[in-house]
């Protein structure tokens, strides 16, 4: 059975296209709050599980012996656009022990930031891994390599022990044997996993509940981090800034490749996992806006601005209006319980 329109796009007031895909919402008791879809077919994560993946950076000390400040801890959990302040912090990661760009092996990447791709060009200069929007995560597992003492070089193989760490530290929160790799885009190892398993490791370290007490306190570290410093998690007009700055404490959401978004909800112990099934990264910010108006007590004010990023206005080269986005009704009903 094909899974629910979730995102419709219209144009002349007819739906032109749209995006199917899966939810899954868990609370803290690790109950389903919303399902739509196959939630228990397994999906790679991408960059949406960067908080989870940094968790060993607190816990293995290595930000504490460095001396890591919110910015560089916010980064090592950002899909970054590559911005002149997000190079900087990264080199910084990287100096304090004792490293430059070259140890980063998530390869070359120009700044998904236009301007500052364009002004790069402008001064005849070449991008390099610090650009690239995992260069915080690798500069974050560069910092825990060293602090275990063991070699950088190979440290996105699965064998290395910080891959292996990481590896271990995700089966625990998720609950589960991750027992399927991939290659990321950024070269380091990804793992299959059902949208369920997934949600409930985020409402798990929203809540901080079944969990080791250090684990919940790396875990509120981080996110207060990210909190703090939102534009190091994403970027200048970045949906992940935009919902950090704007929604304080409240949401902790982090988009992942391939249509994958995922999300805390701290204040009510929820989890949620999103996967479109057509990848469309657009859909999937459309998808997390309905869900967050759907579950967070809201405003008016913050009601009318997320209603922005759910009907979001497509124009043409001219400027024009010429169609938009929204969720399907189905997102907007009674959650199922």
């Amino acid at each position: 059975m094909a899974n629910p329109v979730l995102v419709e796009v219209l144009r002349g007031g007819f739906v032109e296209s749209f995006h199917r895909g899966a939810v899954a919402v868990v609370d803290a008791a690790g109950k389903p709050v919303l399902t739509l879809g196959d939630v228990s077919a397994p999906i790679f994560p991408r960059s949406a599980v960067k908080l989870m993946q940094a968790l060993p950076l607190i816990e293995s000390s290595a930000a504490d012996r460095y001396g890591l400040s919110n910015e560089e801890l916010a980064l090592a959990c950002s899909s970054h656009s590559g911005e002149p302040g997000h190079v900087e912090t990264a080199k910084k990661m990287l100096s304090r022990i004792g490293l430059d760009d070259g140890a980063l092996q998530c390869g070359i990447q120009w700044p998904t930031h236009e301007p500052s791709a364009r002004e790069l060009a402008r001064v005849g200069r070449a991008p390099t891994a610090l650009h690239n929007n995992c260069s915080g995560k690798h500069a974050g597992m560069l910092c825990q390599a060293a602090m275990l003492e063991v070699s950088p070089e190979n440290y996105v193989h699965l064998n290395h022990p910080v891959q292996q760490r990481v590896k271990l530290t995700l089966e625990e929160i998720l609950g589960i044997r991750l027992q399927r790799a991939a290659v990321d885009g950024c070269s380091i190892p990804t793992f299959a996993m059902p949208l369920t398993a997934l949600a409930r490791g985020f409402a798990k370290l929203g809540a901080g509940v079944n969990l080791e007490r250090p684990r919940a306190a790396a875990a509120k570290r981080l996110m207060q981090a990210c909190f703090a410093q939102p534009w190091h998690v994403g970027g200048t007009g970045r949906f992940c800034t935009t919902i950090l700055d704007r929604l304080g404490g409240r949401a902790f959401v982090k988009i992942g490749a391939e249509g994958v978004f995922g999300a805390v909800l701290p204040t009510l112990g929820f989890g949620i996992a999103v996967k479109c099934d057509d990848g469309g990264m657009r859909a999937a910010q459309v998808i997390m806006a309905a869900l967050l108006m759907r579950f967070l007590p809201l405003s008016s004010d913050e009601t009318s601005w997320l209603n922005t990023l759910i009907e979001c206005s497509i124009r043409n080269a001219n400027n024009i209006p010429v169609g938009s986005t929204r969720a399907a009704p189905v997102l907007a009903s009674h959650p199922q319980r």
